[in-house]
């Protein structure tokens, strides 16, 4: 069933932290989010989406891991039924599709330019990494390389700021309708 942008879940409305814009992950939050990814989370920083069953769907990492590490992924989905959905999308060459109307549709690359940028500056209000300064995720500004950062950054700020993210997020199922997402899957 296809969906728009506005019919998926709302940001976290929760919004705590003024630098940020979003809340300190909980104990249990974090506790969530590792289950869901089968391993510990490393950098949690704050829950950038909720899924309507409470726990988070997106985190929001920093763009230095414990041990030094940089990473440039700021927005990670980590819930199993949101990511399946999203790799269903990339197997189903939605990335391809994209990044060639990249190369025709000026609007949608100055759009998605933005998305870059917004991408870049929200990271920055974590923490300045040199390694990956000017270093988006998911292919931005060029090319599209991961649908699940883009549907990440798309449900942590909220519509019309990410346009493919959108798109693919609109183009998603409703992931969190089957099951409560706390009952853990099968791997």
């Amino acid at each position: 069933m296809s969906r728009t942008a506005s019919d998926a879940p709302a940001p976290t409305p929760d919004r705590a932290d003024p630098h940020t814009g979003w809340p300190a992950p909980t104990a249990a939050d974090v506790e969530a989010a590792s289950r869901q990814r089968g391993r510990p989370m490393r950098g949690m920083v704050a829950v950038g989406h909720r899924c309507p069953c409470g726990e988070p769907d997106v985190v929001v990492t920093a763009p230095r891991l414990p041990g030094g590490t940089p990473f440039p992924t700021t927005f990670y989905a980590t819930c199993p039924r949101l990511t399946g959905a999203v790799s269903t999308l990339e197997s189903e060459g939605m990335m391809r599709a994209m990044t060639e109307r990249l190369g025709t549709d000026a609007e949608l690359r100055s759009a998605y330019a933005a998305a870059h940028e917004d991408y870049l500056a929200r990271r920055s209000a974590l923490g300045y990494v040199a390694e990956i300064d000017g270093i988006s995720a998911g292919g931005m500004p060029d090319r599209v390389k991961c649908l699940h950062v883009l549907v990440a950054h798309a449900l942590s700020v909220g519509p019309g700021v990410n346009p493919l993210g959108d798109e693919a997020l609109a183009a998603l199922p409703e992931w969190w309708a089957d099951h409560p997402c706390s009952e853990t899957l099968e791997p």
